[in-house]
């Protein structure tokens, strides 16, 4: 037996990092309340792709042990088409978007996009990391890998969420004649008495309090606010239908503190569940604003202190 391993050392650390890469990219696909990707085809796809990725991470340890260049230009190739994986996706959501009653909005559609490009990235790292393992020692040394890299696609596979930048509360929903409030935070005109009557009947209203100056500027993100909406109406429905706009939800700044005052008119009204909505929609990648990291402002912190 330990002949046999001895003489297959290179083959066995593929089949290890193969199946580690493999491993990673099934724990990192998840069909959520997003319902994307779609089940089943929309799986099928990104287990290919996480197939081949595998492939190219644990063929390219003994292509390069045995000075075998070509095998980064490989890589190259498939990084040219994980590339391609993502403008496909960007696309495709892009036309999906025009058909929902509350879009998605271009800045959540390119975070899904980028993670999807990235995750492919993650399984050639596993399965390279496995496979270098088991093939310079032994096998269990590249399983040992394989746990060790699952473990670091564990902490990588989700980022941070509104709650970790701001405090969401449930707020008063009011209405001075035509004028439509979220406790202090004017949001729009509604001028029908019959929208009148379902916001009262039916709205609800969440106020968004940002811990600091970082959290303010990304909450203020027209995206990061789009993405809030999304999640809102996919999880509790929206109450609305096409050529409403008065039953549109809305995300509103008050100008004054940053707050952010959210309204919608949901299918489920429940304030409770709302609120916790909202605090564990996903901090968007392009909408993350960090004004306090800016040098002038560290220059203003020591001039004041």
């Amino acid at each position: 037996m330990t002949e046999f391993l001895a003489a297959h050392k290179q083959t066995i650390g593929i089949l290890l990092g193969v199946l580690a890469g493999m491993a990673a990219r099934l724990y990192m696909l998840h069909t959520d309340y997003r319902q994307y990707p779609t089940y089943p085809h929309g799986r099928i796809i990104h287990i290919s792709l996480g197939v081949i990725a595998a492939a190219l991470g644990a063929v390219a340890v003994p292509a390069l042990l045995n000075k075998d260049y070509t095998a980064i230009t490989f890589l190259a190739l498939a990084a040219q088409q994980f590339r391609d994986v993502r403008k496909m996706e960007r696309e495709t959501l892009t036309v999906i978007d025009r058909l929902e009653l509350v879009p998605r909005g271009a800045t959540y559609i390119e975070g899904i996009a980028m993670v999807f490009e990235g995750r492919n990235y993650l399984v050639i790292l596993a399965a390279f990391t496995t496979s270098l393992a088991a093939i310079l020692w032994e096998w269990y040394a590249g399983i040992g890998a394989a746990l060790l890299m699952l473990l670091a696609v564990r902490q990588l596979r989700s980022g941070k969420s509104i709650s970790h930048i701001a405090s969401a509360s449930v707020a008063k929903v009011r209405q001075d004649g035509p004028d439509l409030f979220v406790d202090d935070i004017y949001m729009m005109n509604v001028g029908l008495e019959v929208n009148q009557g379902i916001i009262r009947e039916r709205g609800i209203g969440i106020v968004l309090t940002p811990y600091n100056p970082n959290g303010k500027a990304t909450i203020s993100n027209l995206g990061q606010r789009q993405a809030i909406l999304y999640d809102l109406s996919t999880l509790l429905g929206v109450y609305r239908d096409e050529g409403e706009p008065a039953l549109v939800p809305l995300a509103k700044l008050d100008m004054k503190d940053g707050r952010l005052a959210i309204f919608m008119l949901p299918q489920e009204k429940n304030e409770s569940k709302a609120r916790e909505i909202v605090e564990r929609v996903p901090i968007l990648e392009s909408a993350v604003r960090m004004p306090t990291e800016a040098g002038v402002n560290h220059k203003e912190g020591r001039a004041s202190g």
